[in-house]
This record gives structure tokens, sequence and C-alpha cells, in this order.
């Protein structure tokens, strides 16, 4: 009797553990019918599933099955052999009539159950009609609902997946074994370093400013070498604020805050601009800490720490100055005020900085809403739907690293509650306050820079990096999304993506429409503009409000995480030892420097922005279009490394080839 034969070819991932020894089996599911179950086994023997490796079956069936669906694939453990995990990158099957069909598959098979999964062109659900297909895509759901839940963490900060240990999380968003590893052991080494030099638990102030030093003598960066350098300088101050790790703070300002009775003799006392006129000609910048305001601070050694809401003004040319710290008594410091004084206002300053970066800026920003775009994918859309398949790489590790971020950092026990002078309520009051005052505008970058008032602002390389980024973005998401969404009719009726941006507004914006944030998606540029800012969110911007956290945090004085002396309330009173004595203790320092080194440390696996080496498209279109993405990433990339050449201090965190495709440290 005459067979039908079809070549089912085998890719076994290339990861630590990739590799089974058990019995594979396989089912084919077409159009016109099904083959049986067939055990996978060939000239490869035992060595067929290794890590690596590829391997070609035959699969006979008496009649041809028409268009292949779907495959199922398991894995059954032989006697005195125990049950491992497998993952198998790809299936690809070639038919009699010399059709290929691809099956992304890229997740870990744990156990001995059947497992379905689909032929590659991407289908909503609005068009996905064949019987087995529609009910594989159900079940999928199905299941991925019970696998991630929502949790809500606190009252009033965004919803987080429910989990009670890395364990919990299901396999296919958990770290690799390198990454483990690597995380490990930099999260140890500092550790123990800290502890070899007796500083972790030396509750100390310190003496002698050299003394900050010996805290991280061999893990310095060129940048955190040049800070030390230039720390006190007014120039590098006023360069923090647009090219350090928080350049979402500065704007331009037209209207003096109520608060900060500045006048033009202050700012300019020998008269050689008008400050209302630098106003009006848009040459003058407010940097204002308001969310920090009036929040209860930590005790730390059980000394009480001091947190202010300082208000900086900017002027464009030259770099004058003006802090205040808000309190009834407070005076506003000036650049002409004695040496420590003003270096006094500038590390209250650089003190607030650290709490309004690391919990809205870092936090909130990238790591917490990059979490809910993912829950809420992992919830509602279906591996063959194609928002899946181009955002499934931007959430690599990010649930790991979050939940790592709240029991280590964020919990009552972790570093951040410890050893920061905003740890614990104050820290939750800052979160609930900056998701309050967030709004979707300010999460897309040309809006924001325009909001801002800082499109013409000189020297502003996150805005020159950011803005090239989001346009490369914007044209890739576009060419994918109108390549599958032909009008606004298909967005509207595609009900898994309307419940995708449902459950965001929903767990991640907590209802509220004030933010600007769609409760549905209506028409396709809006949709791809929501895509855009997801992925630049949870690439783009962590990047640049991460990457930089050791270069401007390892010397301690530029960013302390706390201080132990409320600000002078007269001006003269200050010196070398009244700074000394207002820095954190030693084991506070030493914390947080360890802390900012291991949340700098890239990954030996780290995946560059663009780079896809799972191949969930296998359509040539998508797969023209991400070719043509990698290459505009390529030449920007290039531009700014010939742009850092000529600088003194270099911009890197944007570039593409520095920027990680996902919120994965």
């Amino acid at each position: 009797m005459k067979t039908v034969d079809y070549k089912v070819t085998v890719y076994t991932g290339d990861l630590v553990g990739a590799t089974t020894l058990n019995n594979v089996y396989i089912k084919l599911v077409g159009t016109d019918g099904e083959s049986q179950r067939q055990w996978l086994i060939g000239l490869k023997g035992a060595a067929a599933f290794i890590k690596g490796q590829v391997s070609t079956f035959t699969v006979s069936c008496p009649t041809s099955l028409g268009k292949l669906v779907l495959i199922q694939l398991d894995k059954q453990r032989l006697p005195l052999i125990p049950e491992d995990s497998w993952f198998p990158a790809k299936v690809e099957v070639e038919s009699p009539g010399g059709d290929t069909y691809k099956f992304p598959i890229y997740r870990w098979i744990t156990d001995s159950e059947v497992h379905h999964f689909r032929e590659g062109t991407a289908l909503r659900v609005f068009e996905d009609n064949n019987h087995l297909g529609a009910y594989s895509r159900e079940k999928e759901l199905k299941q991925r609902s019970e696998d991630y839940c929502w949790d809500v963490y606190v009252e009033g900060i965004p919803h987080c997946i429910k989990v009670d240990n890395p364990l919990d999380l299901p396999t296919e968003v958990r770290f690799s074994f390198t990454k483990n590893t690597e995380f490990a052991f930099t999260a140890s080494t500092g550790l123990a370093e800290l502890n070899l030099k007796g500083l972790a638990a030396s509750q100390e102030s310190w003496s002698n400013i050299d003394d900050i030093n010996r805290v991280f003598w061999c893990k310095q960066t060129a940048l955190s070498d040049y800070v030390q350098e230039h720390w006190k300088e007014d120039a590098f101050f006023g360069y923090q604020f647009l090219n350090g790790v928080n350049p979402m703070l500065i704007r331009r300002c037209s209207v003096l805050p109520s608060n900060f009775p500045v006048t033009n003799d202050m700012v300019f006392p020998k008269h050689q601009f008008n400050l209302e006129d630098e106003m009006k000609n848009g040459n003058i910048f407010l940097c204002d800490y308001k969310r920090l305001d009036g929040v209860k601070t930590s005790i730390i050694n059980e000394k009480k720490q001091y947190l202010m809401a300082p208000l900086v003004l900017l002027h464009k040319t030259p770099n004058d100055k003006l802090i205040r710290l808000p309190t009834d008594d407070n005076p506003i410091f000036l650049p002409t005020d004695s040496e420590y004084d003003w270096l006094t206002a500038k590390i209250f300053v650089r003190s607030a900085e650290f709490s309004e970066h690391q919990l809205n800026v870092h936090l909130l920003r990238t790591h917490l809403l990059a979490e809910v775009f993912a829950v809420s994918l992992l919830r509602n859309i279906p591996m063959v739907h194609p928002l899946y398949k181009l955002l499934i790489p931007h959430t690599r590790y990010t649930l790991q690293i979050n939940y790592l971020a709240r029991l280590r950092l964020i919990s009552e026990t972790g570093v951040f509650t410890k050893f920061t002078a905003s740890g614990g309520e104050g820290m939750l009051n800052i979160l609930r306050r900056s998701l309050s005052s967030m709004t979707y505008r300010s999460l897309c970058i040309p809006e924001d820079i325009a909001d801002r008032g800082l499109k013409t602002v000189p020297n502003f390389y996150y805005r020159d990096d950011g803005l090239r980024l989001w346009k490369i973005i914007n044209s890739f998401v576009q060419g994918i999304l109108e390549h599958y969404y032909k009008d606004e009719t298909e967005v509207q009726k595609d009900s898994e993506l309307q419940k995708w941006i449902g459950d965001i507004f929903e767990h991640g914006f907590l209802s509220k429409p004030g933010t600007g944030i769609p409760q549905r998606f209506t028409t396709v540029p809006e949709l791809v503009k929501f895509v855009t800012m997801v992925i630049f969110t949870g690439s783009c911007q962590h990047a640049a409000v991460n990457s930089g956290q050791y270069d401007y945090g390892g010397w301690m004085p530029n960013t302390p995480t706390s201080l132990q002396q409320p600000p002078p309330t007269k001006k003269g009173t200050t010196n070398e030892a009244t700074m000394l004595k207002t820095f954190p203790d030693v084991n506070t320092t030493a914390q947080g420097m360890a802390t900012l080194w291991l949340l700098s440390k890239q990954s030996s696996d780290f995946v560059p922005l663009g780079q896809y080496p799972e191949e969930h498209f296998t359509e040539q279109i998508p797969r023209q279009l991400i070719k043509d993405f990698q290459a505009e990433l390529k030449t920007l990339s290039s531009e700014i490394k010939e742009r850092n050449s000529a600088l003194e201090i270099k911009y890197t965190y944007m570039d593409p080839a520095e920027v990680e495709n996902s919120v994965a440290i």
C-alpha cells in the first residue's frame, strides 16, 4: 500500500539543559485529517534531542493531510530514566508536494502531557476558522489564564503576577541557567567583598571622603572615575539632568512656582540678564521634586533619615543655578554661597534624585509597566497571534527580575527598605503619587520632550538618541501591524487584542481615564503608537534609566541613597565635617553601591534590541521587516559611536548595541 510521507525536522534549542533522553512522539494535524501519533526514532537514537541538535524523521500517512494546521508533541520517560525537561525550538515539516510548514515552539516541555503547537502563519481570532485550530487556541488561553494570574502587591500601584517563588513561574518565562548563575554570582561576590572589608556591618559615619573609595576600589567604570573627579562641579551637576540616569524631570520654566520666590537679583546679581525675559526666551529650566514632599523617611542604624523635595532652577547659558529645599525655614541656595553651603544643597538634590529616579523613573515607569504589558500579553494573546510574535521577545526575564526586585529590594527586609531614606512607607507613597500623575503622553518620548519644552536644548543626547529609536521602532511596528490589520474594523473586532489593552488599563493604570491610556483600540495608528510605546519602554527607556546606575551612583557622594542630617536652615553653618556627618553611614553606602553594581551588570546572554534569536514570525514580509529594522538600528549604532568619539562624556545608554530587548536586569 502506497503511503504519503512527511519529512519532519526537529530543532532542539541550544540552551543549557535543553536535552531530553525521553521518547518523543508527534502527531501531524491537517485540514483533511491527522497522522497516527508516531514515536520519533531515527539513526541518532538517544542523541536525536540533545542540546543544539537538528534531527530528521519520516512520518507516513495513508493519505494526504491537506494543509497542516498544528502538531501535537509529547515525551514519555523510559523505565529507569527520570523525566527531564526538553526545549524544542521549532519543528519543520515538508509535505509530499514540497510545501514546508514551520512550527515555532521555543517552550520547555517538562511533563508527559500532549502539547499543541500551531503552524507559524500569524492568525487573528476572527480568521482562525479551522475547528481544531480554534479549539487549540481556546485551550491555550484557558491554561494561560490559570498560569498567569494578577495579584495586588500593594494598593495604588500597578498589579503584578501572582507567584510565591521563582519556581512557581511557568518555565517559559524563567531565567536561563546562564542568567541565574551569573546573577547569583554577581550578587554574592559584591557582598562577599564588602564583608571581607568589614564595611557591610559598619554603622560608623565617614571620617574622610577618600575612605569612600575603599568601598568598591576594584569595581570602577570609566565614567564612575570621572564622576568621582567632577561631582562637585556645577557644569556636571547640570549635565546629569539631561544625560544622567534621570533625564525625565527637567522642563522649561515659563512661570515660577509659588513656593520658589526667586528674584532677578538672586539669579543675575550683575544684571547681565533679566529673569522674566529669559523665561520668555525659553532659557530657564526647572526641576521640581514635589512627589517627595512630606514623605515619611526611614530609620537606619537607629537614626532618623532625611529626604527633601528640592526645587532647582537652571539657566541655559551660562551655568547659573539656584536650589531651594522647601520647608518653612530653608533659604534659597545660590552658586555664590560658601563652598559647603552650595555643595550641601546640591547633595540634598542628588539624594532626592536617587529616590525620584529609582522609584518613579526606573521601578514604576519601566519595570512595573513592562510586567503589566507582559502578564496581559501572556494571559490574553495566543502564540499564533501576530501581537504575541511581535512582543514576546520584549518580555524576556521581566517577570522573574520583577519578582526578585519585590523580594530583595522593596520587601520589608529588602535593601531599598533597609538602606534608603524613602524605604518603607515613604516608598509606597512616592510610587502611588507617581502613578497618579503618570500620563500616556509622558510615556511617548516625542510628546514628552515637546510637553517639557526641550526640543531645542543643545547637547541633550537622551532626546536625540531616544527620538531616533522611537522613529525606527515605530516604523517597524507600523510595517508589521499594517501587514495584518488592513483597516479599523479588523482592529475593533479582534477580541483578544481588546482584552490585552483592557487588562493593561485596569491592572496597570488602575482604570484611571485621566492617564490618557486607551481602554480599547479603534484604529490601526492608535494600535501602532501603543505597541511602539510598549517596546520602547521595555528596551530603550529601561536602558536609559538603568544602565548608568553604577556610573553615576558608584561614587556615593554624587547620589547618596540617604542623608542623616537635616538641610541647613542658615547659611554659613556648613563645612567638610558637617557634610561627612550628613552622608549615609558606611554600611548604608556599601549596600547601596553593591546593589547598583548588581543592577548595572549585563548578563552574557543579553539580547540587544531588534535581535530575535527565536523565529516566531515565519512569513516572508514580517521577516524582511525585521531585517530592515536591524539594518536601521545598526546604522544608528554606528552614528552614535561616531558622535561619542568626540565627547568628553560618552552617552552610550541608548546605543542599540547596548540596549537590551527587554527589562531583564
